[in-house]
C-alpha cells in the first residue's frame, strides 16, 4: 500500500511527522479519509478526533479546528488547538467546552441571533461535546446552548 507524509502542528508544537497509510480527518463538511494519490484538497476542520494510521499502528489527536491540506503525497494539518488523545484530561476538555460556550455567547451578543454566525458557534459547541462522547470524557458542567 502506498504511503503519504503526515504532519500535524499546533501553535504550541509539532505533534506528528510520520509516513502514514491513511489519515482520518474531521472536516467541517464531514469526515474524510486521505490516502496516497488523493485529489488535492484544502478543508477546514471541526472539533473532532483526527486519526493517523501508520506502520506502527495508529495515533489519535483531539483537534478543536484548523485547516488540512491534502495532496497526492501528503497531508498537512494546521490545528488551532491539538493534543494527543492520550493527553486529554477532564480539565483540558472542560476548558475547551468553556471556550466553545464563550464563542457561542459572543456570537449571540454580536450578531443578535442572526442565522449564520450564531448557528456556526452553536455547532462548534455541539461538536466539542461530541468529541467528549467519542473519547469518553463528558463536560463537568451542564452544557446549555
Amino acid at each position: 500500500m502506498a504511503n503519504l507524509q503526515f504532519d500535524l502542528v499546533s501553535p504550541e508544537r509539532r505533534l506528528a511527522s510520520v509516513e502514514a497509510t491513511e489519515v482520518q480527518i474531521p472536516g467541517a463538511d464531514g469526515d474524510m479519509t486521505a490516502m496516497a494519490d488523493h485529489a488535492p484538497t484544502i478543508t477546514t476542520l471541526r472539533p473532532g478526533v483526527l486519526t493517523v494510521v501508520h506502520s506502527g499502528g495508529s495515533d489519535s489527536y483531539v483537534v478543536s479546528g484548523g485547516f488540512a491540506e491534502i495532496t497526492a503525497k501528503g497531508v498537512s494539518v494546521l490545528a488551532e488547538q491539538a493534543l494527543p488523545q492520550s493527553e486529554m484530561t477532564q480539565e483540558i476538555f472542560d476548558q475547551m467546552v468553556e471556550d466553545a460556550k464563550a464563542a457561542y455567547g459572543r456570537a449571540q451578543e454580536t450578531f443578535k441571533n442572526e442565522p449564520g454566525p450564531v448557528d456556526d458557534a452553536a455547532k462548534l459547541l455541539a461538536d466539542m461535546v461530541a468529541v467528549g462522547d467519542r473519547i469518553g470524557i463528558h463536560p463537568s458542567k451542564q452544557v446549555n446552548n
